[in-house]
């Protein structure tokens, strides 16, 4: 217990360090929102498993009513999941050791399919001490713990109905004192995109910006979550959609700089899915397959022309990518995988094969090597580095839409039917 309580310990202040600004080694062993530890899809995780199936490997299975594109969240003890059961939505908070529910809230009603998705798709967020979570008919709330409601919001009750054409699934952003929310559509309404920042102790608006596009058709419809870029002593927030990256200002919202790159040819149908992320000061902006854009911070008002250091033409449409800032990974909707330079663009290798299915799961990068589920259940991991290889094909013969988790030696995936932990929990590092 003492080690546990070490660890957890440490991770605060490593939360507290991250949150304020400055850069400093993570003590990671939660996966506190969607893209873990570092809102990038890295975790520093050491000895995973590597093999499993649904019989060999798991240390416990926990039946789920339905399908959802949202991760598990993990911080100690708990793990929390956005589920949708019927026409209702819940948050789940599971005890990490037994895998089993300690206590489900109600979030919302309305819930019902848009093509792939439910209105489940977006993952919670935690620091530790308090969850939030919002759900794509866009009711966000916070609790404690101890499953204690704090606050609620109706955010289209606020601002006005969402208007993507399949439905809302961006997850918030917690920085600081603040989640930030952005609503980026056009679809099906002429009101404005925006974003939101909301006090996360109280849930009152601190601002609303507008953020205007020129997108036409289906390409204002944006379903990634906001990045968070630090350079030297700047903290900004990135958004991508609506044919466009752009930077803001935490503390107003003021759009700071943007690159109206990310549909050259107009196409009405470029909503964008893969989110944008931040590695080495480098912000990496997805489309709808082409071009990604890699961009250096630094820039100020139009930043196409000046701040792009590399584009390319083969990205991903769904699964967002991956990096630790020396390779760059690509994993498309159909199973190719891509490797390149993470500060040149360069090609290292691809188009390589990964099982041939539909991934709409994003990548995940630890122990070196690469964790993606594709959507008939099969977990693929390969080898990290300058070569190709696949190390194991792991089949759960499940429908799966979200992204791995990795928590204290484990692994978890979220199925139409199930979360799974997978492998032992080993002591949090010291």
């Amino acid at each position: 217990m003492k080690t546990r309580r070490l660890a957890l310990a440490l991770t605060l202040v490593a939360a507290f360090v991250f949150d304020s600004g400055f850069v400093a080694p993570v003590v990671a062993e939660n996966w506190p929102a969607w893209r873990g530890p570092s809102a990038n899809g890295v975790s520093p995780e050491t000895n995973l498993p590597v093999k499993w199936s649904k019989t060999e490997n798991i240390a416990w299975r926990l039946a789920l009513p339905e399908w959802s594109g949202s991760t598990a969240i993990i911080w100690g003890e708990r793990i929390f999941l956005n589920v949708a059961q019927g026409t209702e939505l819940y948050l789940w908070c599971v005890d990490r050791t037994r895998g089993e529910p300690i206590w489900k809230k109600h979030l919302s009603g309305n819930n019902h399919q848009e093509r792939k998705q439910n209105m489940s798709s977006p993952s919670p967020v935690t620091d530790g001490t308090h969850i939030w979570v919002m759900t794509g008919t866009g009711i966000l709330k916070a609790f404690d713990f101890a499953g204690n409601e704090l606050w609620a919001r109706d955010i289209p009750n606020d601002h006005g109905r969402f208007g993507l054409n399949w439905g809302y699934a961006s997850s918030p952003l917690l920085h600081a004192d603040s989640l930030f929310v952005q609503v980026l559509h056009g679809m099906k309404t002429d009101e404005p995109s925006y974003l939101l920042r909301i006090d996360k102790a109280s849930g009152k608006t601190r601002w609303r910006v507008e953020r205007p596009t020129t997108a036409i058709r289906e390409s204002p419809d944006s379903y990634t979550t906001p990045a968070l870029l630090q350079y030297a002593n700047t903290t900004e927030i990135v958004l991508t959609g609506g044919d466009a990256v752009t930077g803001h200002d935490p503390a107003t919202g003021k759009e700071l700089w943007r690159a109206n790159g990310l549909n050259p040819t107009n196409n009405g149908a470029y909503r964008i899915v893969a989110s944008p992320l931040v590695q080495d000061g480098i912000i990496y902006a997805p489309s709808r397959e082409r071009p990604l854009l890699a961009l250096k911070p630094g820039g100020r008002g139009d930043v196409l022309r000046s701040h792009v250091v590399w584009s390319f033409d083969s990205g991903p449409d769904v699964p967002t990518p991956v990096t630790d800032g020396r390779y760059f990974y690509v994993v498309r909707d159909n199973g190719v995988m891509f490797c390149l330079d993470a500060k040149t663009g360069k090609t290292v290798y691809g188009p390589s094969r990964l099982p041939p299915a539909t991934y709409s799961g994003s990548p995940v990068l630890a122990d070196g090597k690469i964790y993606v589920t594709n959507e008939d259940g099969v977990t693929a991991v390969a080898k990290a580095g300058p070569e190709f290889e696949l190390l194991a094909q792991n089949d759960f013969g499940e429908y799966t839409l979200s992204s791995p988790a990795i928590s204290e030696g484990q692994i978890f995936i979220r199925t139409d039917s199930a979360l799974y932990a997978i492998g032992r929990r080993t002591a949090p590092r010291e």
